[in-house]
C-alpha cells in the first residue's frame, strides 16, 4: 500500500456541471485523515467561485462506508483538551465551507455513516442511502470526546433531538429506515439502483432556479447556526479528560474502554 493510499485522498470531477467528490479511502471505511480534511476544505472553496457547477454529489469510494469517522489513531497525539478544541474548530470549519455551498449539495451513502462522516452528510442538502445503511456517533462507547455544538444543532434539526440522545448517549446507531421516516433521507435505493437515484435526483436539482435554491439553504443554515451558542469550556472539558484518552488507547489496543467519569 501506499503512503498516498494509507493517508486516503478527496477526489474531484467535474461533468456537465455536476461535480462528484469522493472520499477514497476504502481500506479504512474511509475515515477521514487530516490531509483529507484540507483537501475537502480545498475543493469546498474552489465550487464556492465555480459558477459553472450546478451541483455537488459526495460519495464514498468502496461501496461499505461514506465515512467512519475520523480516523482515530490521529488522536493518540492529543494531550490536552485544548488539542479538543483546536480539532473541533478544524472539523467545524470545514463543515461550515459545505453547508455555504451555493448550489445543492447531496450525499451518497452507502453503509456507514459515522462521526465525522456523519457530520459531512449532515451538512448536505439532500442524502441518498442503501436499505442496509447505518448512521450515529456512538462515542460514548469509542472515544468518550465530543462534538461541537454546531454540529450537534444540525443533527437536532436534521433528526430531532431525542434521535440525537440516542446517538450520543446511548450510543445507538440509526438504521437506513428509521432515518427515512424521520424525513432525514430524501429516497433509498438498493446499490445497483443509486446510480440511476441520484442521477435522477441531481437532474431535478439543476432544473430548478439556483438562485432561489441558494437562498432558501442559506436561510435555513442560518436558522440552524442561531441556535448554535459558543461551547469551547464543553469541548475542552470532553477531549481534556482521563475517559478521552482511555478511550483513544483502548481503541488502538483493540480493548473495551473502563470509564472512570474523569
Amino acid at each position: 500500500m501506499t503512503e498516498t493510499l494509507a493517508a486516503g485522498t478527496v477526489e474531484l470531477a467535474i461533468r456537465q456541471g455536476v461535480a462528484t467528490v469522493i472520499f477514497n479511502r476504502p481500506q479504512a471505511r474511509n475515515a477521514m485523515t487530516w490531509g483529507m480534511y484540507q483537501q475537502l476544505s480545498r475543493h469546498c472553496e474552489a465550487f464556492k467561485a465555480d459558477t459553472s457547477v450546478r451541483a455537488v454529489v459526495f460519495r464514498g469510494a468502496g461501496g461499505q462506508a461514506f465515512v467512519a469517522g475520523t480516523d482515530i489513531e490521529q488522536f493518540t497525539a492529543f494531550s490536552t483538551g485544548e488539542d479538543g478544541v483546536a480539532y473541533e474548530a478544524q472539523i467545524e470549519a470545514c463543515i461550515d465551507l459545505l453547508c455555504a455551498l451555493p448550489m445543492p449539495t447531496v450525499a451518497v451513502i452507502e453503509g456507514w455513516a459515522v462521526g465525522g462522516g456523519l457530520a459531512i452528510a449532515t451538512a448536505c442538502d439532500f442524502r441518498l442511502a442503501t436499505p442496509g445503511s447505518q448512521l450515529g456517533v456512538p462515542i460514548a462507547k469509542t472515544l468518550g470526546n465530543c462534538l461541537s455544538v454546531a454540529n450537534v444543532a444540525r443533527l437536532s434539526a436534521a433528526f430531532g433531538p431525542q434521535r440525537v440522545k440516542r446517538m450520543l448517549m446511548l450510543a445507538e446507531m440509526i438504521g437506513a429506515d428509521e432515518a427515512l421516516a424521520c424525513g432525514y433521507l430524501h429516497q433509498l435505493a438498493e446499490p445497483t439502483d443509486m446510480e440511476e437515484a441520484t442521477s435522477a435526483l441531481v437532474q431535478r436539482l439543476t432544473a430548478l432556479a439556483p438562485v432561489t435554491q441558494q437562498v432558501s439553504k442559506q436561510a435555513l443554515n442560518r436558522l440552524v447556526q442561531h441556535a448554535a451558542p459558543e461551547a469551547e469550556d464543553l469541548i475542552r472539558l470532553a477531549y481534556g479528560s482521563e475517559d478521552f484518552h482511555e478511550g483513544v488507547n483502548a481503541f488502538v489496543a483493540k480493548r473495551k474502554p473502563l470509564w472512570k467519569g474523569r
